[in-house]
């Protein structure tokens, strides 16, 4: 019988160990959980945070090409009208020397 009484004890104290062992387990897989949890909630907001980012930059890409095309538009128009009022100086040029000598030999 104390040989049996032996064991028991050993056995209750094996149990007392593994269920403190359990026990600590257990709270650290919730602690990791919970950890992870966090994190994962971190990255996601770091992700979505991104994406808005990229969706933003690729407007301000679309409207700035946009306007870079408009501007090339405007720079063919200017050069159209600036070619225009370069010939009707040149016109306007002769005309008045026209005039002028019309004028000198009228004198």
């Amino acid at each position: 019988a104390p040989q049996s009484g032996e064991i028991c004890g050993i056995l209750r104290q094996m149990l007392e160990t593994f269920e403190s062992n359990l026990s600590a387990a257990q709270k650290e897989e919730l602690a990791n959980q919970k950890a992870y949890e966090e994190l994962k909630a971190a990255k996601e907001e770091e992700i979505a945070a991104g994406q808005a980012q990229a969706d933003t930059k690729t407007g301000e890409l679309a409207d700035t090409d946009e306007k870079n095309a408009q501007a090339k538009v405007d720079v063919e128009d200017t050069k159209a009208s600036l070619s225009a009022d370069e010939q009707f100086l040149m016109m306007l040029k002769e005309k008045c020397a026209m005039t002028d000598k019309e004028w000198e030999e009228r004198q």
